[in-house]
């Protein structure tokens, strides 16, 4: 179950500027390897806990990623050992990670971490657990979507990755142990955009053309409340 990778997840890492169209649409710049980022392990959203809570001020952003599940310890991977990354993870699920992009642009401009804009509680919904067995290659006919009041927003195979998930592995690995049940979000195709309070997200993921039952995820969106406030703490 989600509240179970939750629970066993010591740290969230995040791979950016993974598909091409997405860097295009952001106006980013290509990376040469891989870059990531993290979120903590509070920010993660089960299926049936709530709703995705919107910070005041924020233009929340949403970007559904494919997610590994690690079932053992990594460091420094070979980078062209491809069954030693695939034996390192134990499931897959679906995420969408939820970006305060007003708060992200401030810190990019900034040249601050992007840890405020990326860390919020609830700004991780994360599906069931998607056995091994149901995605046999992670980067073959596997197809991610995401749709905002029933209207497609995201829709790419994860064929498009840049980097695929050995490299990921190798590179985040070499940099930092990846712990048993440590997530990594493996990057975003593009379609990327804001969501408002009431909107209903659906996320998911197809293998061979069908929807994978475990992967799915219903998240609305509400106000989050609170004493934050983006316009008083991030403005430049």
């Amino acid at each position: 179950m989600a509240s179970s990778i939750k629970a066993q997840a010591r740290k969230v890492v995040c791979i950016g500027r993974n598909y091409a169209d997405h860097i295009a649409e952001l106006h980013n710049a290509r990376p040469k390897r891989p870059f990531f980022f993290l979120k903590p392990p509070s920010s993660i959203l089960a299926r049936g806990e709530g709703p995705v809570r919107r910070p005041s001020g924020v233009d929340l952003h949403f970007e559904v990623e494919l997610a590994l599940v690690l079932g053992k310890q990594v460091r420094d991977l070979d980078e062209g050992d491809e069954r030693a990354a695939l034996d390192a993870v134990d499931s897959y699920a679906v995420a969408i990670d939820m970006t305060a992009r007003n708060a992200q642009n401030v810190a990019k401009r900034q040249g601050l971490p992007w840890t405020a804009a990326k860390g919020f509680d609830t700004f991780l919904p994360l599906s069931e657990r998607i056995p091994k067995s149901a995605l046999p290659d992670p980067h073959s006919d596997v197809e991610l979507f995401l749709s905002v009041n029933g209207e497609i927003r995201q829709q790419d195979p994860t064929s498009l990755m840049l980097f695929r998930i050995p490299t990921i592995l190798s590179h985040i690995s070499r940099i930092m142990t990846l712990e048993r049940g440590d997530v990594v979000l493996t990057g975003t195709p593009k379609g990327v955009g804001s969501v408002q309070v009431g909107d209903v997200m659906r996320a998911g993921i197809r293998v061979g053309g069908k929807e994978v039952e475990e992967g799915r995820i219903e998240v609305g969106v509400e106000e989050k409340g609170g004493i934050f406030r983006f316009e008083e703490d991030m403005k430049d």
